[in-house]
């Protein structure tokens, strides 16, 4: 089950990057489960990882190889999260890791290794490494589409798109592709997400630029309040178009890019909200008036988090007093309640901290059976606004993670 259009899959080959996948069977036969990345040696790699202290094992090791060198590969399995396993779990990443350099002529620390599936299970190492070589004979410019497809688990959804744009008369394309819909609520990015361009942009700008993304994309999205062990997002410019790098903030392409860069991400995050495991409709949460970003973080999170507006949205029950409720125990440094109204869509229905006087039960139950809804927000303490993007809880919901290791 998922709300509304299906996510953009008419994915552009990025020139520099070559992609294979093969099964290895870890949880399933009916899908991939092995993807490799083949990245240009021009190639600047930025990322960004989940803030979760349990982070899993590939996790650590993509950290420390980062830091080392220079990545020329990305190795990716579903179906195991290789995530609260300790020293078991590490070697686990580093033998696929020294697997693959082995085939490919690389150095081990060149290699970034990425895992999503469940946690607290041995990674199966030789299943692993013995579709290894099928990946690499696989690899090719074209494969988005069989990646995206690749690293779901949970997801009924492949998500992906493309942009361009145009700089100092050189074409930029942009190519994306996340999974995710249960274990959501990103404390950096998404539960997996990869993102590449052919531009040369230096790496510190890079990583400036995916930051800033995040921020506006999926560090504002939640599913279940769960932030995975195993969260990675990776923006890669393999420089391949024959123009200027971007080297500073300061240069005039920079906002441009960035511009296109976060709506490539709103766009995937938006796809993983819109396929939350049992979703049945997409709620934005939107603040106005906070007198911090802090407190509108702080109001919208918790309305959008809390299991009675999430059940209340499920059964288009235009129940506001959840809504309020949450409000009230978000502690906000500042808040009036008297000055607080909120609405569903452009219908008021609660002004100056109570009912508002011409709200009808009849009004509220019109939106609420629409399959996408915002819920606004006005606090009337400040100047401070944000928005964040989140799902019903359904039925599915429950009976998706009850069985999940069944």
């Amino acid at each position: 089950m998922a709300v509304g259009k299906s996510a953009e899959l008419n994915l552009s080959a990025i020139p520099g990057i070559r992609i294979g996948t093969a099964s290895a069977g870890i949880r399933q036969n009916v899908r991939d489960d092995i993807v490799l990345f083949e990245l240009a040696d021009t190639t600047r790699v930025a990322a960004v990882f989940t803030k979760n202290k349990f982070c899993a094992a590939p996790v650590t090791l993509a950290r420390q190889h980062l830091a080392d060198a220079r990545p020329n590969y990305l190795l990716i399995n579903s179906g195991n999260a290789n995530a609260g396993l300790g020293t078991q779990g590490l070697l686990a990443a580093q033998q696929c890791c020294e697997a693959l350099a082995e085939r490919v002529n690389s150095k081990t620390a060149n290699i970034l290794p990425f895992s999503t599936g469940v946690i607290g299970e041995p990674l199966p190492v030789n299943k692993v490494i013995s579709a290894l070589q099928a990946a690499v004979d696989d690899l090719d410019t074209e494969h988005w589409p069989k990646a995206a497809t690749g690293i779901m688990t949970t997801d009924t959804r492949v998500k992906g798109c493309s942009r361009s744009l145009e700089l100092d008369g050189a074409t930029i394309t942009l190519t994306g592709i996340a999974k995710g819909s249960g274990m959501i609520r990103p404390d950096m990015a998404t539960m997996l997400s990869y993102v590449a361009t052919d531009m040369p942009i230096s790496q510190p700008v890079l990583q400036s630029m995916l930051n800033k993304a995040v921020n506006v994309s999926f560090n504002r999205i939640t599913v279940d309040g769960d932030t995975s062990t195993n969260d990675a997002l990776i923006l890669m410019a393999t420089g391949v178009v024959d123009t200027p790098e971007i080297e500073s903030e300061g240069d005039s392409r920079y906002a441009e890019f960035l511009n296109v860069l976060s709506e490539l991400c709103q766009f995937l995050a938006e796809a993983i909200v819109r396929d939350g495991e049992g979703a049945t409709k997409l709620i934005k949460v939107e603040i106005n008036g906070a007198a911090s970003a802090e407190d509108a973080e702080k109001v919208a999170y918790t309305v959008a988090h809390s299991p009675l507006v999430k059940t209340a949205f499920f059964a288009s029950d235009p129940n506001w007093g959840r809504i309020l409720a949450a409000i009230g125990r978000a502690k906000a440094q500042q808040l009036n309640v008297d000055q607080v109204s909120i609405y569903l869509a452009d219908v008021c229905i609660v002004k100056a901290g109570m009912r508002a006087a011409d709200y009808t039960e009849a009004q509220g139950q019109h939106v609420m059976q629409q399959d996408e809804i915002t819920v606004r927000i006005e606090l009337a303490q400040g100047v401070f606004s944000t928005t964040v993007l989140t799902c019903d809880l359904s039925y599915d919901y429950v009976k998706i993670n009850a069985e999940y290791r069944s």
